[in-house]
């Protein structure tokens, strides 16, 4: 026991690092390759599935409260040598995410037609929408497992074996979009329903895949009775965790439905251009995910094992990198702007829309990749309370608000969203700066011992 727990502790950022940053590019270009062959069926396609994409990822935070909350608690547990306990969270947060994702999939079904009247989109660009809704809504179960397994693999270290379920999710998905968008070998072209029905099969698959990996790896082997057994002890540490966590999260979704309010009345051409230059920006931040995720875990085996000082230079310098990453790729973007959106769209008003924020984006990113490493890394020191409450003063207060100020009132359009976007990150990003130094952990403990 006391082998495998310093092999846990003495992972490097890089061995954990490089294969979720390949994974998130995978489930990135998932998104970007569909996005792009719909583009090429429809421009009012890709305006329904991105409206729609913003329902259900208010859904998938449901799912996330607990993935959140175990990746933290398992890595912690694993960083002091709890092993068995690490284990027993492994089984609680598979059984909890089992019964959500039944009852997230059968809301989604039923309500998904008044649920996306509430984004007032109309016409073609609504029925696409529900289309891909009503289908993807039974994929959510399989969404839930999925990430609950990737979570249990993830806090044990097997991010390699993570990223190659992603590989082949991405060969199911993007085979499927081929077909459903092109026609190949005769095959009728379904458009919308055949995108859905391809990411059905991916996320069916990715269950399967990760079940034989958790045995293979772990030897942990999930059996019918354990979704009944989660303990009540571990489902208050998970909930307590995950939370406030997926509660800032949920925050974000829900501003940027009113956001996406906000564009639906500047017309198609400004909404299909968002959801284009939102598949641009993925780019810019890809690898800060990635490397704010492997800091976390580290992060959280750090605080387990009481390496403060650890924890607290991991932060800062992978700050730094994410910080200079984010500029660098924004600038390469920025600089290729009108070749980059002909990509998506040939249409010149589009295009003329999208150009001015590309540029945007070069302000935001790097105040993005700040609020990201950061807040991940309290939420891995226990101060899971701090990000939501600031994400909630500063998501509605800054980039709501001055959305309608900037996009709307003064008729900057979309730059104008994204402006106000922008000063929300960096202002989180600051006060998460602020909060990482003050040294939360401290605070922490003496709560505990008190």
């Amino acid at each position: 026991m006391e082998e495998q727990k310093n092999n846990y502790q003495e992972q490097t950022l890089f061995s954990i690092t490089w294969p979720l940053f390949i994974e998130l590019s995978l489930h990135m270009g998932m998104g970007i390759v569909a996005t792009l062959m719909l583009s090429h069926y429809s421009d009012q396609a890709v305006a329904g599935v991105g409206v729609a994409n913003q329902l259900l990822n208010i859904f998938i935070l449901v799912f996330n409260v607990t993935s959140i909350g175990a990746t933290v608690l398992i890595s912690q547990n694993l960083g002091a040598g709890n092993l068995q306990r690490a284990r027993q969270l492994s089984y609680s947060v598979f059984g909890l995410n089992f019964w959500f994702g039944i009852c997230i999939a059968i809301i989604v079904f039923i309500l998904g037609e008044p649920l996306l009247r509430l984004y007032d989109v109309q016409g073609p660009v609504f029925d696409y929408g529900l289309t891909f809704v009503r289908i993807c809504a039974l994929s959510l179960f399989f969404e839930s497992l999925s990430l609950a397994l990737s979570a249990i693999l993830r806090s044990h270290g097997y991010t390699k074996e993570s990223m190659m379920v992603t590989v082949y999710m991405n060969v199911i998905s993007i085979g499927g979009n081929i077909i459903a968008t092109t026609g190949f070998l005769g095959l009728p072209i379904t458009g919308v329903t055949g995108v859905s029905w391809a990411i059905f099969a991916a996320r069916a698959y990715a269950v399967c895949a990760l079940l034989y990996l958790l045995y293979n790896r772990l030897s942990l082997k999930i059996v019918i009775k354990d979704i009944f057994n989660a303990k009540k002890e571990d489902i208050r540490e998970l909930l307590e965790i995950g939370i406030p966590s997926a509660g800032e999260n949920l925050s974000y979704q829900l501003s940027q439905v009113v956001i996406t309010s906000f564009v639906v009345t500047m017309g198609t051409a400004s909404l299909a251009g968002r959801v284009y230059i939102l598949n641009i920006s993925m780019l810019c931040f890809l690898f800060t995910v990635a490397i704010a995720q492997g800091t976390q875990l580290l992060v959280a085996r750090y605080i387990g094992g009481k390496q403060y000082d650890l924890a607290l230079k991991r932060g800062i310098r992978t700050l730094k990198i994410a910080m200079f990453a984010s500029t660098f790729a924004s600038l390469i973007i920025a600089f290729g702007g009108e070749f980059i959106l002909r990509v998506f769209t040939e249409d010149p008003s589009i295009i003329m829309v999208g150009l001015p924020v590309l540029w945007a984006i070069v302000f935001v990113e790097p105040g993005r990749a700040m609020n990201i490493v950061l807040m991940n890394s309290l939420k891995s020191a226990g101060d899971v309370r701090f990000p939501v409450i600031i994400g909630i003063i500063s998501m509605w207060g800054i980039a709501v608000s001055l959305s309608y100020l900037l996009g709307v009132h003064y008729g900057l359009g979309l730059l104008g969203i994204w402006l106000a976007q922008g000063a929300d990150e960096w202002l989180r990003g600051c006060f998460a700066l602020k909060r990482w130094l003050s040294k939360p952990w401290e605070r922490l403990t003496k709560a505990v011992l008190n």
